[in-house]
């Protein structure tokens, strides 16, 4: 069974944000809790996730915000192996957090490197934590598929997305294009070699 991990940002996703209503929504989906929701710790935060991940078989990641790198942070981790996809949320760059946010962020820097698991990016053009040309060129640098939603803020509840009902089409379109392209195990088959003797009853007519 595939569980779908929960991963919000800074100050968690409060009650009305759309990742609660997934929660809800979803029996299989389970929220990554964090000791400290207001000055995050990367490698704090990488070990809550790593903790969730270490209870299930495979998992599909919904990520928010500083979430979103998180999960880009986590993807170098052997632990990763267990993601199947990740959806990712209005990921947000650190020096717009730093600078918006007066708590102390410790998340080290912006992660560059290529994810290791299928990933769509939903952004748009006018999040305040990060422009729709930043939103492409973190796409570039993770190889996500990306999707820019218009004038859309920070896909929170500020911006007016509370259910966000079309996010569900989007997390479907993800482990659709996921599933398409996981390989299926063969059917078992085994070849006689020479030498060895078929049973009886096997090719008597």
């Amino acid at each position: 069974m595939c569980t779908t991990l929960i991963v919000p940002g800074l100050n968690g996703s409060d009650e009305g944000h759309w990742q609660r209503h997934w929660l809800r929504d979803n029996p299989e989906a389970t929220l990554v809790e964090q000791d400290d929701w207001q000055c995050p710790v990367l490698e704090d935060w990488i070990d809550r996730l790593e903790t969730a991940l270490a209870t299930v078989d495979k998992a599909y990641i919904v990520a928010h915000s500083l979430g979103c790198l998180l999960v880009a942070n986590a993807a170098s981790r052997p632990f990763a192996t267990k993601i199947k996809g990740a959806l990712l949320v209005a990921p947000a760059h650190l020096d717009r957090v730093e600078t918006m946010h007066p708590c102390i962020v410790r998340f080290g820097v912006f992660p560059r490197r290529r994810l290791t698991f299928p990933s769509l990016i939903v952004g748009s053009t006018n999040d305040p934590y990060m422009n729709g040309e930043q939103l492409a060129q973190t796409a570039r640098l993770w190889g996500s598929n990306v999707t820019n939603l218009g004038a859309a803020g920070h896909i929170n509840i500020a911006s007016g997305h509370g259910r966000w009902p079309e996010g569900y089409a989007l997390f479907e379109r993800l482990k659709t294009s996921v599933e398409a392209t996981t390989p299926r195990p063969r059917p078992f088959s085994r070849t006689v070699g020479q030498g060895e003797n078929l049973p009886a009853d096997v090719g008597a007519s």
